[in-house]
Order: structure tokens, then sequence, then C-alpha cells
């Protein structure tokens, strides 16, 4: 590979593809891509940006297009197919006109654990998975990422916040925005992981076990704030904070 584009969201694996890129390749061949979207909090876009700008890559921002993809929006379980799709398209047309045609995206080998209907998009826009070929796994990642000190290598997982509407709901920019609020307010008491689980007028919200009792320590304050973005309910889920939660009725492939 004598250049390479890396689709950059600032989360673990692509900060750490983004690195080991840059150091093989150096940094005139090497294009961060990240997508400006609903979809993902402006917290997460402005991190991205920082992180990109203090290893000295050159970082290209553009506005994603699934929410005018109907299939996306109507969130059937291949969502993510349709939403990857937009994203690998996009990022094909800018890296075709800046003269990177190897684009590289950051999924491990942990990832086929669970449901992702985002590989096939991957596979069919011709789009590498180094870390995946190579066999890392996320704490491979998070190890080598802290020897590189990389502020990344501890930094919670993150997904988008598509992922917290259940399948059959439709997505909704409003519905993104009460998700997005809702979860920074709680990010803000002290919680290092949260989902808030958007069921109608129902928030959901998983914490890891050891900040249930936070959570009920402000139980008050968080129903309220909650409330006035728009729920009516708010409740706590028992069974804490677990990835792909809402994949679990999904016979595994």
């Amino acid at each position: 590979m004598g250049s390479v584009a890396v689709a950059f969201s600032g989360g673990v694996d692509s900060t750490f593809l983004l690195k080991v890129s840059l150091d093989a390749l150096g940094s005139e061949n090497v294009l961060a891509v990240s997508a400006a979207s609903s979809s993902y909090p402006e917290t997460e876009r402005s991190e991205a940006r920082e992180m990109a700008r203090s290893m000295g890559a050159r970082l290209l921002l553009a506005d994603s297009t699934e929410m005018n993809n109907e299939n996306f929006v109507a969130n059937k379980p291949d969502r993510c197919y349709h939403c990857k799709t937009e994203l690998f398209r996009m990022v094909r047309d800018i890296t075709e006109k800046e003269g990177f045609m190897v684009i590289l995206e950051g999924s491990n080998i942990d990832d086929l654990k669970d449901y992702r209907p985002g590989r096939k998009a991957c596979m069919e826009a011709g789009v590498r998975s180094p870390l995946m070929e190579a066999g890392f796994t996320k704490e491979d990642i998070r190890s080598i990422s802290k020897q590189l000190g990389l502020a990344t290598h501890d930094k919670p997982a993150q997904a988008c916040l598509s992922s917290r509407i259940p399948y059959g709901t439709t997505i909704t920019k409003e519905r993104l925005t009460r998700i997005e609020f809702s979860e920074a307010f709680i990010r803000a008491l002290g919680v290092s992981q949260v989902r808030v689980r958007h069921h109608g007028n129902t928030a959901r919200i998983e914490v890891e076990e050891p900040d249930l009792p936070l959570i009920l320590e402000y139980r008050n304050e968080i129903a309220e704030k909650l409330t006035a973005l728009g729920f009516t309910y708010v409740s706590l889920d028992l069974q804490g904070y677990r990835t792909g939660s809402m994949n679990d009725w999904i016979p595994k492939q």
C-alpha cells in the first residue's frame, strides 16, 4: 500500500489504525476521512478532529447522507448495511478526488462476535480491514495503543446513536438529539459508559455495574432531565451495559 485513506471516527480502533498507518507510510501518504453525521455526537466529532491534529494527520470532514436513505431511516435489522454503504460511497468519492485509492477501516476480530451487517457493505466497497486481517482483538488494540501513548487506549466503546433505537422504529433527528443530550447529561455525572435506549416514550438506561449506585444517587435529577427532553418514563436496566443489547433477539448468523 503506497498511500491509504482511513475511515476515522476518533475511537479506539480507528485511532490506532491511523497511528500505525502514519508511522508506516508517513503523513503525506495517509488521509483521514470523517463523517459529520446526526448519528454521532458532536463531542465525538470534535475529539476526532483534535486527535487527528495531534497526530499530524490530514483530516477531511464530509457531511454524511444516511438520513436521506429511506432504507436506513426505516431502521430494519440491516440498518448498518445501508449506513456503511452511504459512508463508504462518500469516502470513496473523496479519496478518489484526492488520489488515495486504498480505503482502510478499523474493525477487529471481536466485531465478528456480534451481528454486523455493515461488514457486507465493507466488502462490497472493497474496503480493507487490516486489524481484522491481522487477527487483532480489542484488547490487543487497547494494549498496544497504551504502549504508543494514545489517549484512546482506555476510551469507552462507542456506537452510533441510531443503535439506541429498536429495529422497526423510524430514525429521526429528534430522537437522535434526545438520546445524545440524555447520554451527555448522565456522562457528566461521572458515569464512564452509558447507553440510553429509546423505547418510544420510555428511556432505558444501561450503565456498567460499578456505576449503578451513582445512577440511583442522581435518579431524581436524571428523571427530571430526561422527561424535560421528551421521555415520559425513565428506567434503569438492572442487567447493566452490554454491547449490542438491541441485537439480543436476532438469531446468531
